[in-house]
């Protein structure tokens, strides 16, 4: 028979424990209310910062549209002729004017996604009307550089069933950021078919490169990396984000290969086919 001492003694060590466990359990409970308050704080903070973003973005959009239309309206001289310095001016002010649309666009864009009330809406459309807008759309900006954008004709190509603008987005991104980066040479655009019905288009540079170090952190929010053409190149730095969220939206990926002093390959792979599972996920 087992001794009344040793039994007290466990009766009082099971009770220690279990007053112990109690108090843990409260403690969890605690940490738990107080993870859910922070996670609606973070939550509210977000939608603030959304609603903040999407108003902003608005707000900015019709005096940078004044100053557009003002500046078109004075280079085409219809209010009397302006010398050869002031045409230079206007084109500085009107430069300026469509970068800070640029980033207020992407502000906008940004502001959507977090909100989820971006919109997908695929269609089928052929790659060579793509590109020839493209093609069109860059033409003033190649002029004014020593760089040559070079599409290759997708030829065999089927139709793709994406939605076509916001491809053109990743893609005019990818143009705009290799012609900024590429003081000469060439910036190439093509579209190759993949296994498993995938398409990689890529855009391909002779620039300045980037080191390996920071390729990893590119497609990151606000990121913008230090270089001797930075001083004349400016940008929000969510180009390549949305580059990278906007490829998730349509099933696919981003991504690139980059030589210092070679030049770089920035590359999209969608499906040819936009999956359902991805169309309803953006809705």
């Amino acid at each position: 028979m087992s001794d009344p001492e040793e039994i007290e003694r466990l009766r009082a060590e099971n009770d220690a424990l279990r007053a112990e466990l109690e108090e843990t359990n409260q403690g969890v409970l605690a940490l738990y209310a107080e993870l859910d308050s922070q996670a609606e704080q973070l939550r509210q903070a977000s939608e603030l910062k959304s609603r903040f973003l999407s108003y902003m973005s608005h707000e900015f959009r019709t005096p940078l549209g004044s100053i557009l239309s003002m500046t078109r309206l004075l280079d085409d001289e219809l209010d009397g002729p302006l010398t050869d310095e002031q045409h230079k001016q206007l084109g500085f002010v009107s430069g300026a004017a469509r970068e800070l649309s640029d980033m207020v666009d992407d502000l906008l864009d940004l502001a959507k996604i977090e909100a989820g009330r971006i919109t997908i809406s695929p269609a089928w459309f052929e790659l060579m009307d793509l590109f020839t807008a493209l093609r069109g759309m860059f033409r003033p900006i190649v002029d004014a550089t020593d760089a040559d954008l070079i599409f290759d004709a997708p030829e065999g190509m089927p139709k793709l069933y994406t939605d076509d603008k916001k491809l053109a987005q990743i893609l005019r991104n990818f143009v705009s950021n290799a012609l900024k980066f590429t003081p000469r040479g060439e910036v190439r655009v093509t579209a190759k078919m993949e296994e498993g019905n995938f398409v990689r288009f890529a855009v391909s540079d002779t620039g300045i490169g980037i080191p390996e170090d920071l390729q990893g952190i590119l497609f990151e929010d606000f990121t913008q990396i230090d270089s001797p053409l930075q001083k004349r190149v400016r940008g929000s730095g969510l180009g390549l984000s949305l580059c990278r969220q906007f490829a998730h939206l349509l099933g696919g990926e981003v991504g690139l290969e980059s030589t210092p002093g070679v030049g770089s390959v920035f590359h999209v792979v969608l499906p040819l086919k936009l999956p359902t599972e991805a169309l309803d996920a953006a809705q």
